[in-house]
């Protein structure tokens, strides 16, 4: 299980997101506020949130603008929190946000180490670290899509990347972003060839590793039916903390 401390820090982040406070995320019943920029968070675009909604395994807190209001605090009443992300109520929420010119983006499910990392075997393979502006070099290769930023992003920056060598190649790329103050994101890519034969928990592994001495928080985000990058969290010591959805524009 995570740490008390760890989801104590994670409740504080998530709060300045959601608008809340971060005792609203122990609380049976689900919360809405109203959107609203607050320095300190995650930044993935320069706007407030139209609409987006987070549950931490109890009940969903959901940050929206106020247009929203009326239909989503019907949505919300006497439903289990982490049940709104179900297909059957995500179809209502659709149809809602598409009177706005919104629609749903995927649900993003979310790791936080929670167990030390085990790593019995030799790497076989050579290991090289590139940090803050050395990473440019690697900006537009279409090889790293997860690892990296697809450029320098300035409200996210890529900070540490570690690379496996096959004979001077490049077999993967673990790579992470300092998407809060002291959060990095880690992203993983693995060539075809190589994958399936532990490169990638191999690299997640030791990128957590430096992270966790650096004093910074690794968390691990994959998508719902990406089985192989679920296993690699796992593997990696990784365990399941949030999920949640947003809206974008059509």
């Amino acid at each position: 299980m995570m740490k008390k401390e760890l989801q104590k820090t994670l409740y504080g982040l998530l709060a300045l997101e959601y608008n809340c406070s971060p005792d609203d995320f122990k609380k049976d019943k689900n919360i809405l506020t109203v959107s609203k920029i607050i320095d300190g968070r995650r930044i993935y675009s320069p706007e407030k949130y139209f609409f987006h909604m987070v549950t931490t395994g109890n009940n969903a807190v959901i940050t929206a603008d106020e247009c929203l209001h009326p239909f989503l605090e019907k949505f919300i009443a006497n439903r289990c929190g982490h049940w709104l992300f179900e297909q059957p109520n995500i179809l209502g929420l659709e149809r809602e946000l598409n009177k706005f010119g919104h629609t749903l983006t995927a649900s993003h499910h979310m790791f936080l180490p929670a167990q030390k990392i085990k790593r019995d075997k030799p790497f076989p393979f050579e290991i090289r670290w590139f940090f803050d502006e050395e990473i440019m070099q690697f900006y537009g290769d279409e090889r790293f899509p997860n690892a990296i930023c697809e450029e320098f992003t300035p409200t996210r920056p890529d900070r540490l990347v570690v690379c496996a060598y096959d004979n001077g190649k490049i077999v993967g790329m673990a790579g992470c972003s300092e998407d809060a103050p002291h959060w990095m994101q880690i992203g993983i890519d693995v060539m075809q060839g190589y994958r399936s034969s532990g490169i990638g928990t191999n690299l997640v592994s030791i990128l957590r590793k430096k992270i966790e001495e650096n004093g910074d928080i690794p968390f691990y985000g994959t998508s719902l039916s990406n089985y192989h990058s679920w296993n690699i969290a796992l593997n990696c010591g990784f365990r399941p903390a949030w999920v949640e959805i947003g809206s974008k524009k059509r």
